[in-house]
């Protein structure tokens, strides 16, 4: 797929207007645009198949590392694509035995038609397979009689954030669906939720739907370029891979899976997820100077000649030390200025180690009017969640900066957050009271 000139362009749009509006039309269309510029066939894209047997995929939904494609610097890529679906239970309570095993066999579906992410071989530049996990919410867990330590529900996450309890999502479950190719998404969903009776060539004999209704759909986009094509703003850097213009998910910044996975309980092998939709005001974000912006995402002590444009030339390390941390109320006395990963920093652990692992996100691609951002985090507690959005407050620091010179929170404002329990692959379907 061509990364410039007005052709490329014209298919990328297409392929994330399709995965925004959903259905087998939009499937279609996608399917077409994504297949090779010099491909005259009419066959569909085909894309390596799964695997028949689950005990070879890793216990945790979440364990997404060893699947992902691995950038230039070693570290982790997000894949450019993602589908959020939020979930009503539609099912028994507590469910059935027969319940479960349908929303197993739905589940293995998926895995049986596409591999798990880019399969054991990393060293590829392309997610051509399919990652996933199914959360589920506190009201369906406090409908089925199960309690889980970590896990709070999302209108105490709002108002210890001093936010809207409103804004927590109403939904029982998430589906949460990612690969570099938005028609893997939508055939995923089809068969879930449509009538698609066969999956990348694998015989769809078990839906979702039986159990689940989707509420709502959120879509996004990530990767080097494509938030410069996607959104109406000039300002974006065209190799940015994220809407404010800088690279993330540097390898200090993000734990090792373990950290964040149950080690004990009912649920060992899962954790927590916490799932936001973000406002971003990239207008005022874009009218400071790219070395104020530049300070301001990372650290005032960066030199501009280390970072580069975007972060490029950081490397694999976000360049952010103890003694940026340490050095916070100084740093900002000399520069007038407090980075975001700086702060964020100040909420790792006692040995320096990050506590929530950004699992996917990316660019609202469904959002009328202004810009939005999807994020998402596992962790073993949604309060190290909590921790760490404290962290980017300005009123956490006593510091002499104006709110606009304190990182990037001035530009972000929050539509709504939901928690879920994301069990280990053994417990995924339908969790209930033992």
């Amino acid at each position: 797929m061509p990364a410039n000139g007005s052709r490329g362009l014209s298919r990328r749009s297409m392929v994330r207007a399709a995965l925004a509006i959903g259905g087998s039309s939009a499937l279609a269309a996608c399917m077409d645009a994504e297949r090779a510029p010099d491909d005259a066939t009419t066959d569909a894209p085909t894309y390596p198949r799964g695997v028949d047997d689950p005990s070879t995929l890793p216990d945790g939904q979440h364990r997404w590392d060893d699947y992902l494609v691995r950038g230039a610097h070693g570290t982790t890529t997000q894949s450019q694509h993602q589908l959020l679906l939020g979930l009503r239970y539609e099912g028994d309570v507590p469910p059935t035995a027969a319940d479960r095993d349908h929303v197993e066999s739905a589940l293995r579906t998926l895995e049986r038609a596409f591999q798990w992410g880019s399969g054991s071989d990393t060293s590829g530049s392309v997610n051509n397979g399919l990652l996933f996990m199914l959360g589920y919410a506190p009201r369906y867990l406090d409908r089925v009689g199960i309690d889980v330590d970590g896990l709070q529900p999302p209108e105490s996450v709002l108002e210890a954030l001093d936010e809207d309890p409103s804004l927590a999502a109403d939904f029982d479950a998430l589906l949460l669906l990612d690969s570099d190719y938005a028609s893997i998404l939508l055939a995923a969903e089809e068969a879930m939720f449509g009538e698609r009776a066969e999956l990348n060539g694998v015989a769809v004999d078990a839906r979702l739907s039986e159990s689940f209704s989707v509420v709502e759909r959120r879509t996004g986009i990530s990767g080097e370029g494509r938030p410069a094509m996607e959104l109406e703003n000039e300002s974006v850097p065209a190799e940015a891979p994220l809407s404010m213009g800088f690279r993330a998910g540097f390898d200090n910044s993000l734990p090792d899976e373990d950290r964040v996975t149950f080690t004990s309980g009912p649920f060992a092998g899962g954790t927590t997820l916490c799932v936001s939709r973000i406002r971003t005001d990239l207008e005022a974000w874009y009218d400071q100077p790219h070395d104020q912006r530049r300070r301001e995402m990372y650290c005032p002590a960066h030199d501009a000649e280390d970072v580069g444009e975007t972060g490029d030339r950081l490397g694999a390390h976000s360049g952010v030390t103890e003694s940026n941390v340490e050095n916070l109320a100084e740093l900002a006395d000399e520069h007038g200025i407090v980075g975001h990963a700086q702060k964020v920093a100040s909420a790792r652990d006692d040995e320096f180690r990050p506590r929530i692992l950004r699992r996917s996100e990316g660019v609202a691609t469904d959002v009328v009017g202004g810009s939005g951002f999807n994020f998402s985090s596992v962790q073993t507690d949604i309060a190290e969640f909590v921790a760490v959005r404290k962290a980017m407050q300005v009123d956490e620091y006593d510091v002499d900066v104006p709110d606009d010179r304190h990182g990037i929170v001035d530009y972000l404002g929050t539509l709504s957050r939901s928690t879920y329990l994301v069990p280990p692959r053994e417990r995924r379907a339908l969790p209930s009271e033992r």
